[in-house]
C-alpha cells in the first residue's frame, strides 16, 4: 500500500485537530502541517475557549449538536485524565444571563453540557439588569496549551510541522497527493471565496484569581471566562474590520460592562490586550473539491469557516473532513475510469 502525501494548511485548532484526527482514521499515510503562523501567532491563541456552540445559518442544527457533542466528550475525557493540565482543558461553572426571556429557555446543546437548568430568582439576584439565566458547567481550553498539546500528538505520530506562507493551494502539487485548507480567513485567497470575511473580536486578560465562575451575557457580546492563569474579558464582534492592533477605547468599554456584571472586577489588574479575527461565513465549509490543470489532477478537503465558534465543535468536524480525506485516499489507491472523488 503506497503512502498518502497529505499536506493540512492551516495551523489553529481546526488544522491541528484535522491532522490528528487523520491519523487516526488514516493509515499508511504521511502528514505535513503548512502554515505561515504557529502558536502563540494563530487566531485560535486568541480565542477564549468557552464550550458554548454557535449558530449558524447554513449549517443544520442537528450538524452542529453532533460536532459539539463529539467535541465536548473528546476534551471531557482530557479534563478526566493526567492529561488534562498539559492539554490546558478544565471544567467550569457559571452562567448565561439575558435581559429579555429568550426564544429558546432550553437551548439545542442543554443536555449536552452538564448539569444545565434554569437560574434561581436568588441567583438572578446578583444581575438586577436581567431577567432570565441559565447555569451548567462546560468546558474551557487554554488554547495555546491546547494548540500545543495537539502539535505534540502530531509529531508523536510522525507529523511535519512546515513555516510557509502559499500564494495558492496548487504550488502543493506535485509534492503531495491531498490537501486539506483549513485556513479561514486564508481561503478568500487560497480557495477564492469571497462569502468568508472577518469579524474582529478584541479581549482582555486580567488577574482575578477570585472570580471562579462564567459570566456570559446572552448576547455573546459581553462575558467573563475564568481560566488557569487569567481571566479573560469580552468583547466585540466588528465585521468587516481586519485591525489587529488593541483599541484603548474598546478595552475600557469592555471592561466597564464586565465591572457591571461583576463589580469585583474592579480590583482587576489587565494584563494583556489581545485580537483576533474570526473567520465567519453563512456556514462551515466542509466539502470535497479537485483542482485541475494540465492534465493534472489535486483533490482537495475544504474544512473552514467556523467564525467564533470553532473551539466548541472543532473535534466533531476534524472527524468528519477526515472521513473527507479517508474517501479521497480510498479512490486514490482504487482508481477505476469513472471513479470520482
Amino acid at each position: 500500500m503506497d503512502t498518502a502525501r497529505i499536506a493540512v494548511v492551516g495551523a489553529g485548532v481546526i488544522g491541528l485537530s484535522t491532522a490528528v484526527c487523520i491519523s487516526k482514521l488514516v493509515p499508511g499515510c504521511s502528514i505535513t502541517i503548512i502554515s505561515d503562523k504557529f502558536t502563540p501567532d494563530t487566531t485560535s491563541d486568541v480565542a477564549a475557549g468557552m464550550l458554548i456552540p454557535h449558530i449558524y445559518p447554513d449549517t443544520p442544527i442537528h450538524t452542529l449538536k453532533r460536532w459539539f457533542k463529539d467535541t465536548f466528550d473528546h476534551l471531557y475525557a482530557i479534563a478526566c485524565s493526567a492529561e488534562a493540565a498539559d492539554a490546558g482543558v478544565h471544567l467550569v461553572s457559571g452562567w448565561q444571563i439575558f435581559q429579555s426571556i429568550p426564544a429558546e429557555e432550553v437551548p439545542f446543546w442543554a443536555d449536552v453540557v452538564l448539569g444545565f437548568r434554569k437560574m434561581t430568582e436568588a441567583e438572578l439576584k446578583k444581575f438586577p439588569q436581567h431577567v432570565f439565566g441559565q447555569a451548567f458547567t462546560t468546558l474551557k481550553c487554554e488554547t495555546s496549551a491546547y494548540l500545543s498539546w495537539l502539535e505534540k500528538r502530531i509529531k508523536e505520530s510522525g507529523g511535519l510541522l512546515l513555516t510557509r506562507r502559499l500564494g495558492n493551494l496548487w504550488e502543493l502539487q506535485p509534492s503531495f497527493d491531498i490537501v486539506v485548507n483549513c485556513t479561514g480567513l486564508g481561503s478568500q485567497q487560497l480557495a477564492g471565496d469571497p462569502t468568508i470575511s472577518p469579524v474582529r473580536g478584541q479581549v482582555l486578560q486580567v488577574q482575578a484569581p477570585w472570580v471562579k465562575h462564567f459570566i456570559r451575557d446572552g448576547s455573546g457580546l459581553t462575558y467573563i471566562y475564568p481560566g488557569a492563569s487569567h481571566v479573560t474579558l469580552g468583547g466585540t464582534r466588528q465585521k468587516g474590520d481586519w485591525n489587529l492592533s488593541p483599541d484603548a477605547q474598546i478595552s475600557r468599554d469592555i471592561f466597564s460592562r464586565c465591572c457591571v456584571l461583576e463589580p469585583s472586577l474592579h480590583r482587576a489588574c489587565i494584563t494583556k490586550e489581545k485580537v483576533g479575527l474570526r473567520p465567519v461565513r453563512p456556514g462551515v465549509r466542509l466539502q470535497k473539491e479537485l483542482l485541475a490543470h494540465g492534465g493534472q489532477r489535486l483533490p482537495v478537503v475544504h474544512h473552514y469557516g467556523h467564525g467564533s465558534g470553532g473551539i466548541s465543535v472543532h473535534w466533531g468536524s476534524a472527524m468528519e473532513a477526515a472521513r473527507l480525506v479517508s474517501e479521497c485516499v480510498q479512490a486514490r489507491r482504487t482508481p477505476s475510469p469513472t471513479s470520482k472523488l
